[in-house]
């Protein structure tokens, strides 16, 4: 733990619920997004503003990376992305308020995540070509196919593992690195390291995003 006091886990001892931290702060993320989707669409205006305005400006920027990534096709898999998109952000940013901790700072957090985008990617590539996306684990040699079969499969275990380690670095790092500068000096100099806070869990969300899409787009691609 690198808060002194967090308020949830405090709420989960009272009520004797023992879950983990993680979990807990992980149920407040998504009551938090689905408090923000209530107020964003409850009263849809022509011209957007308020909630409504900043919800189809987060949208509008992932329907274009989707679109940049993986072309028009995987639009089909907007939800799926843009949860993941929303879920990160808020939980990479929520760490940054007192008594508040992300659950991106924890492996089983982001594991479920990785798991979650590992076995969509095969789902979604099994169910787009077949018993011929085994292809995509094949090469274009077929004297080469055991070889490359073996390469692929390690390649392809090693991309949740990726994901996983990846995002918890960066987000437990960081909370260790802002308590220390708390505790050292509390006023004003941890404010740049709040900053950098805000930066890292953009860029975490961005590359986490990104790589799903990345993988569920090759999974969509013919097999050469």
């Amino acid at each position: 733990m690198t808060h002194p006091f967090l308020i949830l886990q405090w709420l989960e001892e009272t009520l004797h619920i023992h879950v983990g931290k993680h979990v807990m702060y992980a149920w407040f993320v998504m009551i938090l997004l689905i408090a923000l989707a209530f107020l964003a669409s409850r009263s849809i205006k022509l011209v957007p503003n308020g909630w409504q305005n900043l919800m189809e400006t987060v949208v509008s920027g992932i329907e274009g990376l989707i679109t940049d990534t993986m072309g028009p096709k995987g639009m089909a898999y907007f939800p799926m992305l843009a949860t993941f998109a929303l879920f990160i952000l808020v939980s990479n940013l929520i760490g940054l308020i007192p008594g508040f901790y992300p659950p991106t700072a924890d492996l089983n957090t982001n594991a479920a995540l990785a798991l979650t985008v590992f076995v969509m990617t095969h789902v979604i590539g099994f169910k787009e070509h077949g018993i011929s996306y085994l292809k995509h684990f094949m090469g274009p040699i077929l004297a080469l196919a055991p070889l490359i079969f073996i390469i692929e499969i390690i390649g392809h275990i090693a991309r949740p593992l990726s994901l996983t380690l990846r995002l918890f670095g960066n987000m437990y790092g960081h909370e260790i690195v802002l308590m220390i500068f708390l505790m050292l000096v509390p006023f004003l100099l941890p404010v740049p390291m709040m900053l950098m806070g805000v930066l890292v869990a953009l860029i975490q969300t961005f590359v986490f995003t990104l790589l799903a899409m990345i993988y569920i787009a090759g999974a969509l691609e013919e097999a050469h």
